[in-house]
């Protein structure tokens, strides 16, 4: 029955053009990759699809502390953190992290996580217990929606970015602790949540503002210090999450916060306590991560990121002006997530293939993971992309126009 039951799903969802398939890279994470998939012979693909913003995946000094570190701490970490997995590598990435954020949030401490994911669900079901209401923007990610919805908090969900809403809910709200929650850069539309607004209205209403920087950590403020620095925030009341696989370029997580607030999630997170930490080597390199995004390369990739930017909306704002009939649009974004949006799934997937057929990879997004009828290309820019791989990518869209139109 099972079996019968999934089988049943997935012919409905290849109906609806919402099958999803893996293709593996069978070389390093960069612009030109050499990827296969089932049924294909392998081939190099220039890629705008991957969240490494500052090219920093395959960078040298990476690749090198990484070996350091498992020459240093070995393969794995053997246990959980408060077994006996949290080395020193652990204690010293935290100290780092608290350092950069220090700016933003006084006497900030940091927690380490294997992924943004458990990170989330870490923060959201230790502080959103039953005397607190979770209030969250609809476009949050998975994760912190799923993080809400694994709380014994109540949830109230505001449309995007939608703050009148949410001043009149944190208003009539009766619980004694109000968790404001929401992306800083939005996953899939690319664009900023108003955190002073927000910050204003969680001193206002006496509430606590968390903040999903995993898009602009690395990118935004001051050497990369991310979404709060760009704004100028500071505050106690800012509760903070950054990924470190994204603009980082190695993986996992951190929370930053008051200390009594990390404290509480090492005695009460179940997604910290109960997983094997990461290996101490991951630790190690995203030190030098760090330093690196901090560094003058780091500020030169930030500026060569934005040039891309924004000789990539100014292309296809004049391709989309020239294919009116299309109906494509262009988000309002000024970060380094630039979602073409064209409607329905068919012709997300009709698009990305016609891509596909010029060796380009541009991933399509279609429902859940946005609404429907706002199925969309999900470009993403790199700061290792060349001026050349834009302009080959406004071509390919271009002829894509001219045979879909």
């Amino acid at each position: 029955m099972l079996i019968d039951h999934l089988n049943r799903q997935r012919l409905e969802r290849d109906a609806q053009g919402l099958t999803r398939l893996r293709r593996v890279a069978e070389s390093p994470c960069a612009p030109r990759q050499v990827v296969s998939q089932c049924g294909h012979p392998a081939r190099e693909l220039l890629v705008f699809g991957s969240n490494d913003y500052l090219g920093f995946a395959n960078h040298p000094a990476l690749i090198q502390a990484l070996a350091e570190g498992a020459q240093q701490f070995g393969a794995g970490s053997g246990a959980s953190h408060l077994i006996s997995g949290h080395s020193r590598a652990h204690a010293m990435l935290e100290g780092d992290l608290a350092t950069r954020l220090e700016t933003s949030i006084p006497n900030a401490q940091a927690l380490y996580f294997c992924t943004g994911f458990l990170a989330n669900v870490a923060l959201l079901t230790a502080l959103g217990d039953a005397s607190a209401t979770i209030f969250a923007d609809k476009l949050n990610h998975a994760s912190l929606i799923d993080g809400a919805l694994l709380a014994r908090a109540p949830m109230q969900r505001y449309a995007h970015r939608n703050l009148s809403v949410l001043a009149s809910r944190l208003e009539h709200c009766a619980t004694s602790i109000k968790l404001i929650v929401t992306d800083a850069v939005f996953s899939m539309d690319g664009d900023l949540a108003d955190l002073p607004a927000l910050l204003e209205l969680a001193e206002r209403f006496d509430a606590w503002l968390i903040v999903d920087d995993a898009h602009g950590f690395g990118v935004l403020g001051t050497e990369g210090r991310g979404s709060l620095s760009h704004f100028g925030l500071r505050s106690e009341r800012l509760i903070y999450m950054g990924t470190l696989g994204k603009a980082a370029g190695v993986g996992g997580a951190f929370v930053a916060a008051h200390p009594t607030i990390i404290d509480w999630l090492v005695q009460s997170a179940r997604s910290y306590i109960y997983t094997t930490a990461a290996p101490p080597a991951v630790a190690h390199a995203l030190r030098e991560s760090l330093r690196l995004i901090g560094s003058a390369e780091g500020d030169r990739r930030r500026a060569q990121l934005q040039q891309r930017i924004n000789q990539l909306r100014e292309g296809l704002a004049e391709l989309i002006a020239t294919h009116p009939a299309l109906g494509w649009r262009l988000a309002e974004s000024s970060t380094a997530i630039q979602p073409l949006i064209v409607g329905s799934n068919e012709a997300a997937l009709a698009l990305m293939a016609v891509l596909d057929e010029q060796d380009l990879w541009v991933p399509a997004i279609r429902p859940p993971t946005v609404p429907v009828g706002t199925a969309r290309l999900r470009i993403t820019l790199s700061a290792v992309h060349s001026a050349k791989d834009v302009q080959r990518l406004v071509d390919g869209l271009a002829l894509a126009a001219r045979e879909l139109s």
